[in-house]
């Protein structure tokens, strides 16, 4: 971790050394492919639903934090190209040092962040996938929905930290595409990239093997980058263990010990270009 993070990132690593190690362990799963020494078969070929789909289904961990710190992590450094509102806000952020991260604060992560930070499972059902996330704010919950609806107009819906959902199947690749987010939300941590309520995500997921996925993530948001940029997490499996309620039921007494003074007020991203 660089000496940049932020107070209020750092807080909440020290809150999650306890739970990260206190999962549900060594119970061994039904229906997972095993070595001769009983260990799960990470190479082995991905289950399937009963439809003909590559089942997404398990406890994911993007694993050390990278993409939540660096949403853009290993892109060339033209990449990710902000515009000057956008550019602003991630500068104002930088300089107090990411005090002013909503994590901090027991606020959800956003899409994609909320996958980068802890572990989540999938689940498969033919009308939704279901995510559920192991988040140090408060175990929270996602549904992408592949039962044929629309996105909705954003002019119809309230803003959401998680934004809204739907998702369909291209081959062995499951789309989903969100929007409907939040203004003047983080994409990172260390990095602070800040995103609109322009913001579409689209996530492609792929499931090579038994113990191993990827997550294509495209960020597609004209009031905060001047073109879209894309990123690919590698995920790695949690074979034989489960979710436990998470919460930073005690940050409260610790924000009592900040000095950072009130966050500068964001301006929202209107118009911008």
């Amino acid at each position: 971790m660089r000496p940049r993070t932020g107070l209020a990132t750092i807080t909440l690593l020290v809150l999650l050394t306890g739970t990260m190690t206190a999962q549900w362990v060594n119970y061994p799963s039904k229906n997972i492919p095993r070595t001769a020494d009983g260990k799960p078969n990470m190479k082995a070929p991905p289950p399937r639903t009963a439809d003909g789909h590559v089942d997404l289904s398990g406890i994911w961990d993007a694993g050390n934090m990278i993409y939540f710190h660096n949403l853009a992590q290993g892109l060339k450094p033209d990449a990710v190209q902000l515009t000057p509102w956008a550019a602003a806000i991630r500068k104002s952020r930088m300089d107090r040092n990411h005090v002013d991260d909503p994590y901090g604060y027991c606020l959800p992560l956003g899409v994609p962040r909320q996958y980068t930070r802890s572990p989540f499972k999938i689940v498969y059902t033919p009308q939704m996938m279901i995510f559920l996330h192991e988040s140090i704010v408060g175990n929270t919950f996602r549904q992408v929905f592949t039962d044929g609806r629309p996105l909705p107009k954003l002019s119809e819906v309230e803003p959401a930290w998680l934004g809204y959902s739907v998702g369909h199947w291209e081959g062995d690749t499951f789309v989903a595409e969100s929007t409907g987010f939040r203004d003047r939300g983080w994409l990172s941590a260390r990095e602070a990239w800040p995103n609109s309520d322009a913001l579409k995500v689209t996530e492609r997921w792929n499931r090579p093997d038994f113990g191993h996925a990827n997550v294509t993530v495209t960020i597609d948001d004209p009031k905060a980058y001047l073109k879209p940029w894309t990123n690919t997490i590698p995920l790695e499996l949690l074979a034989d263990t489960e979710l436990l309620d998470s919460y930073c039921d005690n940050q409260q007494s610790i924000l009592k010990t900040w000095s950072a003074g009130p966050p500068p007020a964001e301006p929202p991203s209107g118009g911008a270009r």
